[in-house]
């Protein structure tokens, strides 16, 4: 299967269980992200539209909110999802929301992950088999993946989990979210890069702060860092529950 530089667009005869998927929102701002299952059904990470989940409180939430079942839908397959959170299952038309269908890449090579425009789409690291891909995201669809977070905990931070194993095991960064580094990699190379100095005319500003942007991007890759652990499912559901006992 050839896919552009640009795009990752696949058409649904494509489609294999265990895949990774996403559609872009609000005109290409973001894109929600997923796990094929089969038979038409995808499991996803949604935030609540009740905002019972960490939000930002800005208008970066309407975004967020974009990832969770339209009100208006109420599939014949589905059913109104508009009230439900957390991880869920939907079928694939409920989850596309009208947009179109984008298979994300694993195991790029460095200059492929350079080339790729906007993060969100591939990633450095392998993707395991796709059966215990789907053990993942079937177990966490009957004992959920945490609070949702646009930073730190987000629809792609749970298909990337999904699909690796892989967790962030520091307090102090973001997730395993292409597009959350991205967002900090464009404020960063622009605002606090020393080099943006070294050059007045705006063609090499431009050309400074891209490579800033893509070299943040490439050290903060899932499969480049190292504040990474290999965590069983498992034991990320125990940790999980413990911790909920804990609060209550």
């Amino acid at each position: 299967m050839k896919m552009a530089v640009f795009s990752n667009k696949i058409s649904r005869e494509e489609l294999k269980p265990g895949d990774h998927i996403y559609s872009w929102r609000y005109a290409y701002i973001y894109a929600h992200h997923g796990i094929y299952i089969g038979e038409g059904k995808v499991i996803h990470f949604t935030q609540s539209q009740g905002g019972r989940e960490i939000s930002t409180g800005t208008v970066l939430d309407r975004i967020i909110f974009s990832s969770s079942p339209s009100e208006a839908r109420n599939c014949p397959n589905c059913g109104d999802q508009s009230s439900r959170c957390g991880v869920i299952c939907s079928c694939l038309d409920c989850f596309l929301a009208d947009g179109d269908l984008y298979l994300f890449q694993y195991a790029v090579s460095p200059a492929s992950f350079v080339a790729k425009p906007r993060g969100g789409t591939c990633t450095i690291a392998a993707s395991d088999p796709s059966s215990e891909v789907l053990h993942r995201a079937s177990c966490l669809l009957h004992n959920g993946f945490g609070v949702y977070h646009l930073f730190t905990n987000n629809c792609e931070d749970f298909a990337i989990y999904c699909k690796t194993g892989l967790l962030v095991i520091t307090r102090i960064s973001v997730g395993r979210s292409g597009q959350a580094t991205s967002f900090l990699a464009a404020a960063s190379a622009i605002v606090s890069s020393p080099l943006r100095y070294l050059t007045t005319s705006f063609t090499g500003l431009t050309a400074v702060c891209y490579g800033m942007y893509c070299f943040s991007r490439l050290v903060s890759d899932i499969g480049v860092r190292r504040d990474v652990e290999k965590v069983p499912v498992e034991r990320l559901v125990s940790a999980s529950s413990s911790s909920r006992f804990q609060e209550t």
